[in-house]
């Protein structure tokens, strides 16, 4: 690998940073100690920030040689929220407060981002502006969004933003990036089915919601099989199904909630308008009454061509090409989504390990995401900062227009 050589020999630094991120984990919208610790580093490494955008979000701005005067500009984006979990590693970083941990590296992708801006600041070696984009609220807040409403690309003019994350299951070493959509739009549907309640010895003087609902769920996934495009991917989750408080009652309502997953707003919307439809019309069908609310939370990530391709060159460099790998598309969903849509760039993929470098826990593997014994790999620190640090010179040495050619 051609780590930077400053950035591999502050890496202990920055790991002991990362570890102390871990240990005070803040959830969505509260990073408020994250933020502070954030902007006092900047601060101390000669850039200036701007606090508040998205509620507790940080911008540094890192001026080149020309001070700017160029006009140009590229976006780095980490994220740096936690989630609402109990952890259950005993090392001695683990989180300090109950019900809040960084299971998902968010601790770390702060810590590549601000290894790299300390980078940036001590040799500037490039003309324009970098903007380091330390965003709130990832985990479910949207924050990428309300950074955007804030006015993010209207007061920091760029050309391209950048997004990464850490992916587990990958030797160290590795990266993945491709063109088109590499994570999907997350999606919400609550569904209430009023009928009428009665005794469960005489159920012909009631409308039992209960296989109402049965018949909707099994009627949703038609919609995949026999609806969608074989080659177009989407999932229908009814992942909750409350009804009744006692056996010997046929309850007079029955609640379904869930989640719908695609790749595609076109696929979304016939998702939406055929669960309406079975739903409304399986409900009529008993004569019972539907109430249905969908909710659209994160769209779809899709990288832009050009800029993936810009990425994937950085990497190679870094690792060799044969590192570089193709990314897989993930049901899961990225808010980076939202900046996507109003910029190009890409979001990318760093390969966090296998587990070797933590004590063995619980759950999914200590490496995977969103489980309780989750930890980031310190190894990353320079790789992705050193990621960053090229991709940042790279793009704003090249002629304007120019760098995702």
């Amino acid at each position: 690998m051609n780590l930077i050589d400053s950035l591999a020999s502050n890496a202990a630094d920055m790991a002991a940073l990362r570890r102390d991120l871990h240990a005070h984990p803040e959830l969505c919208f509260q990073e408020v100690r994250t933020a502070d610790v954030v902007a006092q580093k900047l601060t101390e490494w000669g850039i200036p920030v701007h606090r508040g955008m998205g509620t507790t979000g940080v911008v540094g701005i890192v001026q080149g040689r020309d001070g700017g005067a160029c006009g140009r500009g590229v976006g780095l984006r980490a994220d740096m929220d936690a989630l609402p979990m109990q952890e259950f590693n005993t090392f001695a970083h683990a989180s300090r407060h109950a019900g809040r941990m960084h299971a998902c590296g968010h601790d770390g992708h702060t810590a590549m981002l601000l290894a790299a801006a300390q980078h940036l600041a001590t040799h500037r070696d490039f003309d324009g502006t970098v903007y380091l984009i330390f965003q709130p609220a990832e985990e479910g807040g949207g924050g990428a969004r309300e950074m955007i409403r804030d006015g993010l690309f209207e007061k920091f003019p760029m050309e391209a933003v950048f997004g990464m994350h850490n992916w587990p299951g990958g030797a160290v070493g590795t990266f993945a990036v491709s063109a088109g959509p590499v994570m999907a739009s997350s999606n919400e549907f609550k569904i209430v089915i009023r009928g009428k309640g009665g005794h469960a010895a005489l159920p012909h003087n009631a409308i039992d919601p209960v296989p109402v609902a049965c018949q909707m769920v099994l009627a949703f996934q038609s919609i995949i099989s026999r609806n969608t495009k074989p080659v177009d991917a989407g999932v229908v989750s009814v992942t909750m199904i409350h009804a009744g408080e006692a056996t010997n009652v046929v309850p007079d309502f029955c609640e379904l909630q869930g989640t719908v997953r695609t790749f595609s707003t076109e696929v979304l919307d016939m998702i939406e308008q055929r669960m309406k439809t079975i739903a409304e019309h399986t409900c009529a069908a008993f004569g019972a009454q539907c109430e249905f609310t969908f909710e659209r939370n994160y769209p779809p990530t899709v990288n832009a061509a050009a800029e993936a391709a810009f990425a994937r060159r950085v990497m190679a460099d870094i690792v060799g090409a044969g590192n570089v790998l193709a990314q897989e598309a993930t049901m899961g969903a990225e808010d980076f989504s939202y900046m996507l849509q109003t910029k190009p760039g890409a979001y990318c993929f760093i390969s966090n390990g296998e587990g070797a470098h933590r004590e063995i826990g619980h759950g999914g593997g200590p490496c995977m995401l969103h489980n309780p014994s989750y930890d980031f790999n310190d190894q990353l620190i320079p790789l992705g900062a050193t990621y960053w640090v090229q991709l940042a010179n790279r793009w704003l040495n090249t002629p304007a227009g120019t760098a995702s050619a």
